[in-house]
């Protein structure tokens, strides 16, 4: 636990003076101030952390469920993040919600698998996770609040931290780890229009029916209206109607890509 805490707060306070600026798969420049492997490292202790504090589901069907679509998903990844040793966990947790950490750490909600009407609403919330992964969203925000000084006074408060549950809230609110978890930088209109764009074309490759991005949007949309609050997520992704409308115009033009996915044998049967 000490050690997690010094690292977080080195790490943060001393991002500035390793800054690099990169190109993210969507070609925009990014500045990040930590390496690959800092964050693997936060993100695996800290999902760590998680699985020690949050009830996990002993649904082993779930389990298999959801390891089944992140297999079929991570098949199509480059190799760099292919070759990880991805980890998934579905925690017994009803609110509809999902998250992936860096170092390839997926957990599902009990909720998100109850929402998702089938395979392919599943992986479409599991593909848009995946992304931010990918496109180091994580180290992003977290250099961008470096930059601002609110990296700085988190790094503080997190090596002041005494007790587990509130280190691993922290480590997993910078990580971006979900917002029931406490997310205390939500991630920009710009990085969530990239995993959009990125989970809808993953999920295509990976025989899923990207028509079914913007269905799983719609469900979540009336499942906030049925009970104020009932989707947490909503509440930090930008105009969820917008998204499941441009999902919706985008799928046909991915409609090759998913049928020749099929035609090579990549037909998901997750259940």
């Amino acid at each position: 636990m000490n050690r997690l805490k010094t690292l977080t707060a080195c790490v943060v306070v001393g991002a500035a003076l390793t800054a690099a600026c990169t190109t993210a798969p969507s070609g925009r420049q990014q500045l990040l101030m930590l390496s690959d492997s800092e964050l693997n490292q936060l993100g695996a202790q800290s999902f760590e952390q998680l699985k020690a504090e949050q009830p996990l589901s002993r649904n082993a069907a779930h389990q298999r469920y959801v390891g089944c679509v992140v297999n079929a998903l991570v098949a199509e990844l480059p190799q760099e993040w292919r070759s990880q040793a991805w980890e998934v966990q579905v925690f017994a947790d009803e609110s509809p919600n999902a998250f992936a950490l860096p170092g390839g750490k997926v957990g599902v909600n009990a909720g998100m698998i109850n929402l998702a009407q089938n395979q392919d609403q599943l992986a479409a919330v599991i593909g848009h996770e995946i992304g931010h992964v990918i496109f180091r969203h994580a180290n992003e925000r977290m250099s961008r609040s470096a930059l601002v000084g609110a990296g700085v006074q988190a790094g503080g408060a997190l090596a002041g931290t005494r007790t587990s549950p509130e280190t691993a809230r922290t480590v997993a609110g910078l990580l971006g780890a979900g917002a029931q978890l406490g997310v205390m930088l939500p991630f920009s209109r710009e990085q969530e229009r990239e995993v959009d764009v990125y989970g809808q074309d993953l999920m295509a490759k990976a025989g899923f029916d990207p028509a079914e991005a913007s269905r799983l949007w719609q469900n979540m949309i009336a499942a906030s209206g049925r009970s104020a609050g009932a989707v947490q997520v909503l509440s930090t992704h930008p105009d969820p109607q917008a998204r499941a409308s441009a999902l919706e115009q985008r799928a046909p033009a991915l409609r090759p890509q998913y049928e020749a996915a099929r035609a090579q044998g990549k037909r998901p049967a997750c259940g």
